[in-house]
């Protein structure tokens, strides 16, 4: 008997599927992902995002059953992203390791309508198939530092920013003398 080839999905990120289809995920044991994007697809997502470059950007985690019909994403994602900083446009590397963990659960709709009453935001509708991208994207979106600040950068506000300037020109400035005839 020829011997086992080593389990290629446990050590190599390109075996693992982007997207789970429910149908074929075991109720009884966790699935587990990895997904280490490629630069192409780091630039595109970088691209996406509206950050500067996105050299490093990895998630990991498992999927199981819960409940009779619902599933449990827990997983851990790490980036490195550069994004301009917010006062003098440079460069600010940010390191990001943030822990994910979303329900998915067919009893679970998407908001519609203009006004949107925010409810669990774990909680995500349940399809045919758990898309691991979609949640990695949002995942890293929702942990980008909002205002990225370069060491050392100051808003630094001009005192004519804040002071009405006085109108120099006067248009009546001598209207009264003119309505008096001295003018």
């Amino acid at each position: 008997m020829p011997p086992t080839p080593p389990d290629r999905n446990r050590t190599d990120p390109q075996a693992h599927p982007q997207r789970l289809r429910v149908a074929h995920l075991n109720p009884n044991a966790a699935t587990p992902f990895l997904l280490r994007p490629d630069g192409e697809t780091r630039a595109a997502i970088a691209e996406e995002l509206g950050v500067e470059a996105l050299p490093r950007l990895e998630f990991r985690g498992e999927v199981r059953a819960e409940g009779a019909q619902g599933w449990r994403l827990d997983g851990q994602l790490s980036a490195r992203v550069t994004q301009a900083c917010v006062v003098s446009l440079k460069p600010v590397r940010s390191e990001i390791s943030e822990p994910v963990r979303l329900r998915y659960s067919p009893h679970a709709t998407t908001p519609e309508g203009d006004e949107v009453e925010m409810g669990d935001e774990t909680l995500e509708p349940l399809g045919a198939f758990i898309d691991l991208t979609a949640a990695m994207i949002e995942a890293l979106a929702l942990a980008l530092p909002p205002y990225p600040r370069a060491q050392g950068a100051e808003l630094t506000l001009l005192q004519d920013e804040f002071e009405p300037a006085e109108d120099r020109r006067r248009p009546f400035a001598g209207l009264d003398k003119l309505l008096k005839g001295d003018g």
